[in-house]
């Protein structure tokens, strides 16, 4: 419970925007609709001209019958309230259709941005934050704006309303209009009590909705896992436990809105009372008509309806506002990852060079200490040594993931942090530890190498590696679906998938963090073939857990805190004895050929 209350403190990427400025920001997402914009403005203009018609029409009708007594007048008064009445639907009609598809738009926009922000920041943005929240801040408080939106626009025409009303009453009787708008900052000043208090009850219930939102994307990542532990009825408790929450702060939320409009209707409703009782005393002493009495108390009480809206609005306009906050806040976020420049990057050769490189993810955890390592173009370079030395670091370094803090990278003689990021990564090839795999084809996953690449040069780059038998494991080939994340692979398969699809990519420099994950000797020495045919054309840095890459490797760096402690070839290292040889006899003795065979003749000779 203490980490779901945790949640619901503002990340460390949030800000706090004035009104003002939110505003503002927000009729920049209308711009580019002005057009729609006015139009609607249009209509909400007549819908409030003929809205406030009614009683005109009616104290017309009611005056001529007082006077006359005729009835002649009925069908032309009932002819133009069914005039009155279709024009404000027509009206309402266009009006709600041309708001809804550009309400529409601004979200698509808003999505757009924000996506756009969170799908550029840093790898270290991911590792901080949830990616539950996040995914809550792009769906669900955009959503939550739109709504708001749409009420904006009936406020709009309140407001419209409300103006056209206070002249109508000027023309009617001037003095009972100065105590309706006496009263009036009244009722502004209550809805406007309400403000800090929706503002943070809605600033609340978004962050409960991003709370409910994280619990399920974890429980759905991790249901395999939940179910190998038998832990189901857990992951459902703890959902449960964060949508209660949830609950528990939107009930709040709804009480603190749902009271805004009571308060107000009895404000207004006592001015409506005083002035219904000193307008009535006027027309018996016959300072005013019957009819402008009438006239006067129907529009007082249609005057009313806009004003306790447009007061009202401010503190609901709130949720709309703290929606928007945690929207602008997410596509704000600076990255940690900059560029000092923006260089063409040409065919890359793929020398790397680390001169003094110092990072750290936090104050107290220094990973590389002046690193120094120098990788000659088509080189490939194993990395070893126990968990934290480091090996992961220096790869994502390479990728531009991370920002480090001292000394510098340099590619083929320049600077990294000069490149152009983009180009510079589309001539990298990088594997992961545990293979991605997107929902979709084996050819759609490969493609996403080289979105151009045709089925036929898929299928060749695909053949090359065992003469494409590993292919015949798969249900349909190339047309196989792989699952979400890949779940209808094998572990050897994703890797497979994963290599080839650098492979179709040819990259000037491969970044391979190798799994750890056992697979049989066939799989083995077909992904063995994958990294010789890349390896063969590439610069290669690769987190090697399997003897057979380390032996392939031209290098083998072995490191210790963040150190070289030893480098050199498989077979020179361990004529050295040293820590590399402690690392073959805990991580690699037992992929050997002569471990195995050891192995298969102890066990004959003891079942003998």
């Amino acid at each position: 419970m203490a980490a779901m209350m945790q949640g619901l403190h503002a990340e460390a990427y949030d800000r706090q925007y004035s009104d003002r400025e939110l505003v503002q920001r927000i009729i920049r997402y209308f711009y580019p609709h002005k057009a729609r914009v006015i139009l609607i403005a249009f209509s909400v203009l007549m819908m409030a001209l003929l809205g406030a018609s009614l009683p005109f029409i009616v104290a017309w009708g009611v005056d001529i019958m007082a006077v006359s007594s005729n009835t002649q007048y009925i069908p032309l008064l009932v002819l133009l309230v069914f005039i009155e009445g279709v024009g404000t639907w027509g009206f309402n009609w266009l009006r709600r259709r041309l708001t809804t598809q550009v309400i529409a738009d601004v979200i698509m926009q808003m999505r757009q941005d924000s996506f756009s922000a969170a799908a550029h920041q840093d790898l270290s943005f991911f590792d901080e934050f949830s990616t539950g929240r996040i995914v809550s801040r792009i769906t669900s408080d955009t959503e939550e704006f739109g709504q708001i939106i749409v009420l904006a626009a009936d406020v709009i025409q309140q407001l419209f309303v409300a103006l056209i009303l206070v002249i109508t009453l000027f023309t009617i009787e001037w003095r009972l209009t100065l105590a309706v708008l006496a009263m009036s900052p009244l009722v502004v000043a209550a809805a406007l009590s309400f403000r800090r208090l929706a503002r943070y009850a809605t600033r609340q219930g978004t962050r409960a909705m991003g709370e409910v939102n994280k619990a399920i994307q974890e429980a759905v990542t991790g249901i395999a896992v939940a179910k190998n532990f038998r832990q189901e009825q857990t992951i459902y408790n703890e959902f449960s436990q964060v949508n209660n929450l949830s609950y528990g702060i939107n009930v709040r939320r709804g009480f603190i809105l749902a009271n805004i409009f009571p308060t107000l209707n009895i404000l207004s409703g006592f001015g409506t009372a005083l002035l219904v009782y000193f307008g009535g005393r006027a027309a018996v002493i016959g300072v005013i008509s019957l009819a402008a009495w009438y006239l006067f108390v129907a529009t007082v009480d249609r005057f009313w309806f806009p004003v306790t809206n447009l007061s009202a609005f401010w503190s609901q306009f709130q949720q709309g506002l703290s929606a928007a906050e945690r929207v602008f806040a997410l596509i704000d976020v600076t990255p940690t990852v900059k560029q000092i420049d923006q260089r063409p990057v040409p065919p890359l050769q793929g020398k790397i060079e680390f001169n003094n490189l110092c990072f750290r993810y936090s104050e107290q955890e220094q990973v590389l200490d002046h690193f120094s390592l120098t990788i000659q173009p088509g080189e490939s370079v194993a990395l070893v040594g126990h968990t934290g030395a480091g090996k992961s670091s220096i790869i994502k370094l390479v990728a531009r993931f991370y920002e480090f803090q001292e000394g510098e990278i340099r590619i083929d003689g320049q600077d990294i942090r000069t490149l152009d990021l983009a180009a510079f990564r589309q001539q990298l090839g990088i594997v992961s530890q545990v293979p991605f795999l997107f929902d979709g084809t084996v050819a759609e996953n490969i493609r996403y190498g080289r979105p151009e690449a045709s089925d036929a040069d898929i299928e060749t780059m695909a053949r090359r590696i065992g003469q494409g038998e590993w292919l015949e494991t798969l249900p349909d080939g190339l047309n196989t679906q792989v699952g979400e994340r890949g779940g209808r692979l094998s572990m050897g398969q994703r890797q497979l998938v994963a290599l080839v699809r650098v492979l179709v990519q040819s990259p000037k420099i491969f970044i391979l963090d190798e799994a750890t994950a056992s697979v049989d000797p066939f799989t083995e020495s077909q992904i063995q073939e994958a990294l010789n045919l890349i390896m063969s054309h590439t610069t290669a840095i690769i987190i090697a857990h399997r003897l057979s890459t380390v032996r392939a490797a031209d290098r083998i760096i072995v490191l210790q805190k963040g150190r070289i402690i030893e480098q050199g070839s498989h077979k020179g290292l361990m004529q050295q004895g040293g820590h590399y040889a402690e690392l073959y006899d805990t991580y690699f003795r037992h992929q050997s050929l002569e471990f195995i065979n050891t192995s298969w003749r102890t066990a004959y000779e003891n079942s003998g």
